[in-house]
């Protein structure tokens, strides 16, 4: 792997920074207050083709590599991870997975609004009563119809862009048949009849992000909306989350940078004991270790978006990666609040939110628990229970 950056990677970077530090940075504490970012962010993703790496410009997509989007959700998580959570999901999980799932008629239905940000994507697979044993879901998806049409029922809990999104990709049993081969996925617009969606409020972090829950009661919908083959339903998700945690790392990477600027920028300035705290051996101690989890998380998941323009498999790499670097935001957030002291316990400094924001990386997609499963049975080639 080149470490080198392109031209082209490099301007995508520079591109993310400024409009981060020009529009996302200085609103985060606010949008974290009120509990919601600005929805005009939206259509300003997809006029800089944020919304649109990696997918085809002949679906309207920007094209370009998956490092540049690891690049741009990193810079986007430094400003604010509730705007990168926008893009990891509208995008990475659901736009990519359509244009390598879907069908032409799909693709050319949906991917267009998806990358100009005219449409926004939420993912359907955590329930209630069902997270790492995705397995276990139990909406639930019947024929009904001479036209093959299909009627949901059930529900979905913390579906990020859930109240703003145009377009769910929701995972549904079908046929009777248990575990993950049962399993199918849906292409389901969020204003057809029957499907309900409430705001969760009150979150630890990420407060800006829309968060909901989606009620599906007699949700009618057509043959045309499956996405792949019936009873595949589990492979498309985990094909989704797979690519996913490589987003998550990278804005994980960008947590963690944040924290770093946070603290080197405080230490410089705050006096104690009549000189700044950034010549105390303990405090320079906390800054190294942060830059050092910046640095290693920051390779582990440029070598997973390297796997991934080449064709290589990735999906532990990308384990790897996320594992590390959520872990490595949180202990990143926390060093720097030390840092701050007393005045990082209250929000008119960063970094208390950088570390409510990086706490719930550990969680979603996959939670660090579950990722230390999927590479110990990779390692050794035996399932743990």
């Amino acid at each position: 792997m080149n470490l080198e950056l392109t031209p082209e990677q490099t301007a995508v970077r520079r591109l993310a920074a400024d409009f981060t530090d020009r529009e996302i940075a200085p609103h985060a504490t606010a949008w974290d207050r009120a509990e919601q970012v600005d929805p005009g962010i939206v259509r300003a993703l997809g006029d800089l083709g944020f919304l649109g790496l990696t997918i085809p410009e002949e679906y309207g997509g920007s094209g370009g590599d998956h490092l540049s989007y690891a690049l741009v959700t990193e810079e986007l998580g430094r400003g604010d991870s509730s705007v990168r959570g926008i893009v990891s999901v509208s995008l990475g999980l659901v736009a990519k997975t359509l244009a390598a799932w879907g069908d032409e008629e799909q693709k050319r239905t949906w991917l267009p609004r998806l990358t100009s940000g005219e449409a926004l994507g939420c993912f359907g697979l955590t329930e209630p009563g069902t997270g790492s044993d995705a397995a276990a879901l139990t909406t639930r998806a019947v024929r009904d119809g001479a036209h093959g049409d299909w009627v949901v029922d059930g529900g979905k809990m913390f579906i990020t862009n859930g109240t703003w999104a145009d377009v769910v990709l929701l995972f549904a049993r079908t046929g009777g048949v248990p575990g993950h081969r049962g399993i199918s996925a849906f292409l389901i617009p969020t204003d057809t009849p029957g499907l309900t969606r409430r705001p969760i409020h009150g979150k630890l972090g990420l407060r800006g992000q829309a968060t909901a829950e989606l009620v599906l009661e007699g949700v009618r919908v057509p043959a045309g909306a499956m996405l792949g083959p019936e009873g595949k339903g589990f492979s498309v998700a985990m094909s989704a989350l797979a690519k996913g945690r490589m987003s998550v790392a990278a804005g994980c990477v960008g947590i963690a940078q944040a924290a770093l600027d946070a603290a080197l920028g405080y230490a410089g300035q705050r006096e104690q004991f009549g000189a700044p705290i950034a010549g105390r051996q303990l405090v320079q101690e906390l800054i190294s270790d942060i830059a050092v989890d910046v640095d290693a998380a920051r390779l582990l998941t440029w070598r997973v978006a390297d796997l991934i323009d080449r064709g290589e498999s990735f999906a532990t790499e990308a384990s790897k990666a996320k594992l590390f670097a959520s872990e490595a935001a949180v202990r990143a957030a926390s060093n720097a609040l030390q840092v701050f002291g007393g005045y990082g316990y209250i929000d008119e400094y960063p970094v208390g939110k950088l570390l409510r924001d990086a706490r719930v990386m550990t969680l979603y997609e996959g939670t660090s628990q579950i990722q230390k499963l999927l590479i110990g049975r990779a390692l050794t080639g035996v399932s743990a229970f």
